[in-house]
């Protein structure tokens, strides 16, 4: 005989007070029925008062006790391919994940497109209890094309130095982030301050972070009355989203001539390094007709010039990613949140009064 949906219902109410969570889909798999028929019946179980709903899950309202985090498990990391930029955060995860009792396994993802998919899923399926995950990203489309599978994935996620677009299905997962419009406000509040009225940025466009460093420069310089001069252009001929379609751009060199820029801010540091060796070769002085800000400050102390640079918490963003899937993992947790941390800026040599 076919079940009621009372019946069905009160198998639902079991399911979700037992868990303290489920998934919609996970629940219509179980009950062998459709996800449309299960999300109706969560929708009647919220209305009477029976269970909280989330965006694609339903929550108890039967009070849980915080549970310590799963031992003896594996928390995977997924990180782009030489993507230096992340090392730290990995790191800072990894420490406050091992002083939980749970271990860190790393996993690279290669540079093709949709390549992450496939590994999370497949680290899910050998059983982690969660998710740490920095995507690639190389273009918006991508990033909205990795949404769905990742809100739908079995374990907690974190996004680590990534921030969803609003409004998304992925929004309502933990995030940790860097601030990266603050970060650009450091370097141009700074150049500004020492006098420099015509400024360039030299930015790639390849990843979340890159294209919102170019758009909080822009939306910053135009709110500087101080500013009479400003132009953008891409910090490599590979800096580009797609290398087949390159933003048409002067090298930075030719730009901060033909605009008469006295400073720069360059993402990232090794390309920052790099300007300063062509200005040199140009005959113009770093800082003394130029000033110099670098994005990232990885190697930015390391250059004949010690580069004034904007330094993200990379370290701090690991270590708050891994709190927010252990408080998630623990049952701490019910709301997403979304923390971001503050950068700051570490003045050195490259940068001189006007």
């Amino acid at each position: 005989m076919r079940e009621s949906g009372e019946d069905r219902r009160r198998r639902i109410q079991s399911a979700v007070d037992e868990r303290g969570e489920a998934r919609v889909t996970d629940l219509a798999a179980e009950l062998a029925v459709s996800v449309v028929t299960v999300r109706r019946d969560v929708e009647e179980l919220a209305l009477a008062g029976r269970l909280d709903r989330g965006h694609g899950v339903a929550r108890s309202k039967v009070a849980a006790q915080p549970r310590p985090p799963a031992r003896g498990k594996d928390v995977a990391l997924v990180i782009p391919e030489r993507h230096a930029y992340l090392d730290e955060a990995v790191n800072g995860a990894r420490a406050a994940l091992a002083a939980a009792g749970l271990r860190a396994v790393l996993h690279i993802a290669p540079r093709v497109a949709g390549a992450e998919q496939p590994i999370a899923e497949r680290a899910v399926a050998d059983g982690v209890c969660g998710l740490l995950i920095a995507p690639r990203w190389r273009t918006r489309e991508a990033e909205e094309a990795d949404y769905e599978w990742l809100a739908g994935l079995a374990v907690p996620v974190v996004m680590m130095e990534r921030r969803p677009r609003p409004g998304s299905v992925l929004y309502a997962a933990d995030s940790a982030s860097t601030d990266h419009w603050y970060g650009m406000h450091l370097a141009i509040d700074h150049l500004v301050g020492l006098g420099h009225r015509r400024i360039v940025l030299a930015a790639r466009d390849d990843s979340p972070t890159a294209r919102t460093l170019r758009s909080a420069f822009e939306e910053i310089v135009m709110a500087r009355l101080e500013v009479d001069e400003w132009a953008v252009t891409l910090s490599a001929p590979d800096a580009c989203a797609d290398p087949n379609d390159p933003e048409p751009s002067l090298p930075v060199v030719e730009l901060i001539g033909a605009v008469g820029a006295t400073a720069a801010v360059m993402h990232s540091d090794v390309d920052a390094l790099m300007l300063v060796q062509q200005l040199d070769e140009a005959g113009i002085r770093v800082p003394e007709d130029c000033s110099v800000v670098a994005y990232d400050d990885v190697v930015a102390p390391m250059g004949s010039t010690p580069l004034t640079a904007v330094a993200p918490p990379k370290d701090e963003v690991g270590r708050a990613a891994a709190e927010l899937l252990l408080a998630r993992l623990a049952g701490r947790e019910r709301r997403p949140r979304h923390v971001t941390v503050l950068p700051e800026l570490k003045i050195r040599r490259s940068t001189l009064i006007v």
